[in-house]
């Protein structure tokens, strides 16, 4: 890796860590720096500002997302249950989310940069609406939303229990058993 593309990446996971812990407005570029054994000015260089540090970050967590957990409307409960395993691992996306929601975008979508992505979820919802597999009498954009946090209700974001990775696989399984029953139940035809 070129020096360049290691610094950078040293930044992006620094500003993980620390935007994770201290969202955008408590989050320190001197901080984020020093971790990544980088200067500011390279920083600065790379990403623009702290903010456009911030959306560098949000967009890698989000692609991973996109790209590890793949949808289907003939599984939505398989996707539930991938969304849980995906926060379970990365937990610091949802802490991102959070910081995102708590102090840019109080209300409506989150992130507009996912739109296509979304589209393309809430389109395999539609398939399994017309395939039958999923209940058409819900919108199809709503299902995915409860779908969505329903896999969260264990996250990092919970308001009654956060899961965490160090407690046994047996309590990881039956979450998982729960959530795609709940998720199977919730939107059969």
């Amino acid at each position: 890796m070129r020096d360049g593309q290691a610094t950078r990446r040293r930044l992006l996971d620094a500003a993980t860590a620390e935007f994770a812990a201290h969202g955008i407005a408590g989050a320190r570029v001197d901080r984020i720096a020093a971790e990544a054994q980088a200067n500011k000015a390279q920083m600065y260089a790379y990403f623009g500002s702290k903010e456009g540090l911030f959306d560098a970050v949000i967009e890698e967590h989000l692609d991973l997302l996109v790209a590890t957990v793949p949808s289907s409307g003939d599984d939505l409960a398989g996707y539930a249950v991938g969304l849980y395993d995906f926060y379970l691992e990365r937990p610091e996306l949802v802490r991102l989310a959070t910081w995102a929601r708590l102090e840019r975008t109080p209300v409506g979508a989150l992130f507009t940069s996912l739109d296509e992505a979304e589209a393309d979820k809430v389109g395999a919802v539609v398939e399994g609406q017309q395939a039958g597999s999923v209940t058409a009498s819900i919108d199809a954009a709503e299902i995915h939303r409860l779908v969505v946090a329903l896999s969260a209700t264990w996250g990092p974001a919970s308001l009654t229990y956060t899961a965490d990775r160090t407690e046994e696989e047996a309590v990881h399984q039956q979450r998982r058993h729960i959530l795609a029953e709940t998720v199977r139940r919730a939107f059969a035809p």
